[in-house]
């Protein structure tokens, strides 16, 4: 399966006072873009993950590289790959364009987490697992 894609347009509270966007909505972004792979991709809403199972997915590391700036009124295009699946975390590569110029690139692990009164990794469940398995970047030799 191809990765998952949103389009997010660069609004005035995105940019900073020299009219870029400013880094920390640049995460906020990802946030939502993950959280809606989830809801519309994964079909698993994060409300049920983790209201009603208990369970979280935490970034636990994130690496980004800012590519080109973006500007108020830019149309960024998003895309969400899964490059590793493991028995508690995934790995995530997530780039955003305008235009077809690369503008950010970000590679992030997610750990599945419960959420009770000790936060400690656990495994990923077998149905959250098997929607993950549909978005598996085959690795390249």
């Amino acid at each position: 399966m191809d990765g998952f894609e949103r389009e997010f347009v660069v609004r005035m509270q995105h940019v900073d006072a020299a009219g870029i966007v400013f880094y920390p909505r640049y995460f906020e972004m990802v946030v939502q873009l993950i959280e809606d792979w989830f809801a519309d991709g994964l079909g698993i809403d994060f409300h049920a993950l983790h209201d009603v199972r208990r369970v979280g997915v935490p970034t636990v590391h994130v690496d980004i590289e800012f590519r080109r700036p973006s500007r108020l009124g830019d149309r960024l295009r998003f895309n969400l790959t899964l490059l590793k699946l493991k028995r508690t975390s995934i790995q995530l590569g997530i780039g955003a364009a305008c235009g077809g110029e690369e503008r950010l690139r970000v590679r992030q692990v997610l750990t599945c987490t419960s959420l009770g009164e000790t936060i400690r990794a656990v495994e990923i469940p077998a149905d959250l697992r098997a929607a993950l398995g549909r978005y598996l970047r085959p690795a390249v030799a």
